[in-house]
């Protein structure tokens, strides 16, 4: 009966089912790629969390000079994370998406090279610059393909990824590091040009098979193409349709002031864990990079399962703020765990608590800007929000590497993230109060009243 309902409603509405199938082939054709993409992307930007496991104590360096140059990627990808998403429109999203993956992949395999602290300095800050604009990029073209009411769970197919390169590093850097000395190299120069040749190899698959745009994909019939291309044109229409191209007045917009608040204490925590955690249970649980990377693993694995249900229940509950809080939550419990943690069991606990929970205060923002801001005006916000969101993500592994530098122990790093995301907590719940006392003026309402 139910089948048969179903195809009752095709039959009466022969657009929603054109519709329907044209989505479940995108997802199929457009999400794996660009979540290998993704995948990469956050491997290369904290395998080095493996590699200090060797390369700190070969080549001398403290907790404040790993901690500086871990942070400097993320300063580079600040700088150059609106021009990024300004230049990338003249390109299309494929060419700019293969060109940032082929040269951050060829500098994240000379990091290998790396023998002084300005080596160190120079590579991470252009891996940086190589890498600005590619997850904007990756919603700007999302928000080009999927409607509102499903680009939550497309953008969660995307985004677990970020959770699958924790299950991949602590699967192979164990081993990789294991190398050492296989060729006159040591095992974390393996590491890095074992784990940054894909990126390179993934560029070339970008460019050579993704399409820019549904009205450009040959693998959908006429009338899938139609359907959904009509189905987003109806969705702008409905955002409004005034051109604000000026980036100063994007800038100035509240809604992007506030979340990048809260970009940069959520996510600049984020990474500032993510840089130190196999050196933190090294330390704190006395494992070797073999346990590290199997906590890590886990962690990762549990981190996908929780990215997959977090996107199906924003999109279910059309709220995703609620998930939000939920996340921030019961990070603030796995950080203060961290902190006062009696045993190693305890730090294993509560990383994994972490790792369970980061998934769904990223997802969550992330789902935000697409939800929040005109499609036209959506690469520039994303990037601006993203921007401030890494500037976070250098200051905290520095003030995190002169903690530990100061007091012998990751304690005190441990309690400010913790804070920081209690007071995430707080922003979010203040921000979504004030969206709904209509208080908060976006550029979509800026754009429906023009």
């Amino acid at each position: 009966m139910a089948a048969t309902a179903a195809a009752s409603v095709d039959t009466l509405d022969p657009g929603r089912s054109a519709r329907a199938s044209a989505l479940a082939k995108a997802s199929w054709r457009l999400l794996p790629l660009l979540a290998l993409g993704y995948l990469v992307a956050y491997m290369d930007r904290v395998n080095v969390s493996f590699a200090a496991l060797q390369m700190n104590a070969d080549l001398g360096f403290s907790a404040t000079i790993y901690g500086l140059g871990g942070g400097l990627f993320f300063l580079s990808y600040a700088l150059f994370e609106i021009p990024s998403n300004i230049i990338m429109p003249r390109f299309g999203p494929r060419r700019w998406l293969a060109r940032i993956m082929i040269s951050w992949g060829l500098i994240a395999m000379a990091m290998m090279f790396v023998r002084q602290p300005w080596h160190f300095y120079a590579l991470r800050f252009l891996l940086g610059m190589a890498e600005a604009g590619f997850f904007p990029c990756v919603v700007y073209y999302l928000a080009h393909w999927f409607p509102k009411g499903c680009r939550a769970r497309a953008t969660s197919g995307f985004y677990m990824s970020g959770s699958l390169a924790a299950v991949v590093m602590g699967a192979t850097s164990a081993s990789l590091l294991g190398l050492d000395g296989l060729g006159g190299l040591r095992g974390w120069e393996w590491l890095f040009l074992a784990q940054g040749l894909p990126a390179v190899i993934v560029g070339l698959a970008i460019l050579f098979f993704l399409p820019d745009e549904p009205a450009r994909a040959r693998w959908l019939s006429d009338l899938e193409r139609a359907a959904l291309v009509d189905a987003l044109a109806q969705e702008r229409e409905s955002m409004g349709g005034h051109d604000l191209t000026a980036v100063r007045a994007i800038l100035g917009d509240r809604l992007v002031q506030w979340l990048a608040a809260i970009g940069f204490l959520s996510i600049g925590s984020i990474i500032t864990f993510s840089l130190s955690a196999p050196l933190l249970l090294r330390a704190n649980a006395g494992l070797d990079a073999a346990g590290a990377g199997k906590v890590v693993m886990l962690g990762g694995l549990l981190g996908v399962g929780s990215m997959l249900v977090s996107g199906w229940i924003s999109d279910r509950i059309g709220d995703r703020f609620r998930v939000m809080f939920g996340g921030l939550v019961m990070m603030t419990v796995g950080m203060a765990m961290l902190a006062f943690a009696p045993n190693p069991t305890v730090t294993i606990a509560g990383a994994l608590v972490w790792y369970l929970f980061y998934p769904a205060c990223t997802l969550s923002q992330a789902a935000l800007w697409g939800d929040v801001f005109h499609v036209r005006r959506l690469a520039i916000a994303s990037a601006a929000i993203n921007t401030v969101s890494q500037i976070g993500a250098f200051i905290g592994p520095y003030g995190w590497g002169i903690a530990k530098d100061a007091t012998g122990t990751y304690q005190l790093g441990l309690i400010v993230v913790a804070f920081a995301y209690a007071l995430c907590l707080l922003l979010a719940v203040l921000l979504r109060g004030r969206i709904r006392a209509g208080r908060m003026v976006s550029l979509r309402a800026a754009t429906t009243r023009a």
